[in-house]
């Protein structure tokens, strides 16, 4: 049985903030001038991927050593000078301590996400005939980018530039794979997996708006679930906001709530 506890939540932020240093690298191999790249800080992950990009912040802040204001001296200043704002997403494993100095410093609570976990089985069912789910080639950037983008513009506008470069990024980042479910041969769903020392990753699942409600999303998740599992991973993880349709998703397909996380950001 795995519990919510230190060990659990250094393998889940280590898994995610690996993810996100491995797309700042991709996007500095694609786009030389974006000075994109990533830093390690008393074994939290500094990633820096451009100034409005929402993987711009810390992972694992506290959880592999004590939080010291040395440490948020460095790693503040690799944003700063990158013109960036300064953003911790905080698991609530690092303790009052980590929390307290945070507050210290004039960082403010700015979000909340639950992150879920499970074991990774096999799935139990196959996919109905008219679904399928496949993971894409480079060449199929451009479908896999236009589906996400259309599946998450509706509710975040603002992150329109950067999912229009989502694919060719995600394409070549290192240890992820991007995946596309059709129904009847039609794209109306893309979704990443990302994998890092057992942990899978299920991230950035969308389905364009005329085509949900058709079955997608639970496709979607059984086709990764299934390449996790023979793929060597043991445990899946999502990220999803409180309360969410998303979260309720993945709840009905077997993920628990490990921790509600914060985000914190440096106010100037």
């Amino acid at each position: 049985m795995l519990f919510s506890d230190l060990v659990l939540s250094r393998r889940l932020e280590r898994a995610e903030g690996a993810a996100c240093a491995q797309y700042a690298e991709a996007r500095r191999r694609l786009f030389p001038s974006s000075n994109a790249g990533w830093i390690e800080c008393a074994g939290a992950y500094a990633v820096f991927d451009g100034v409005d990009s929402p993987i711009t912040q810390t992972f694992g802040l506290g959880l592999f050593a004590e939080l010291t204001p040395a440490s948020l001296d460095a790693i503040e200043r690799f944003f700063l000078e990158r013109g960036a704002p300064v953003l911790h997403e905080v698991s609530p494993l690092v303790g009052v301590s980590a929390l307290d100095l945070l507050c210290t410093r004039n960082y403010r609570p700015i979000e909340i996400s639950s992150v879920l976990y499970r074991t990774v089985e096999q799935p139990a069912t196959e996919q109905p005939r008219d679904l399928s789910v496949r993971v894409i080639g480079p060449e199929e950037a451009a479908v896999w980018t236009d589906i996400s983008a259309r599946g998450w513009a509706q509710e975040h506008p603002e992150l329109l530039d950067f999912l229009l470069q989502l694919g060719a990024i995600s394409t070549a980042r290192e240890q992820s794979l991007c995946f596309l479910a059709e129904l009847d041969g039609r794209p109306g769903a893309a979704g990443v997996l990302c994998l890092h020392d057992g942990v899978a990753l299920f991230a950035g699942s969308a389905t364009i708006p005329e085509l949900r409600h058709c079955g997608l999303h639970a496709a979607l998740l059984r086709g990764r679930m299934r390449y996790a599992f023979d793929h060597g991973s043991d445990l899946a993880m999502m990220v999803a906001a409180p309360g969410s349709e998303s979260q309720r998703n993945a709840e009905r397909n077997g993920f628990r709530i490990a921790y509600t996380r914060t985000k914190w950001r440096l106010n100037p």
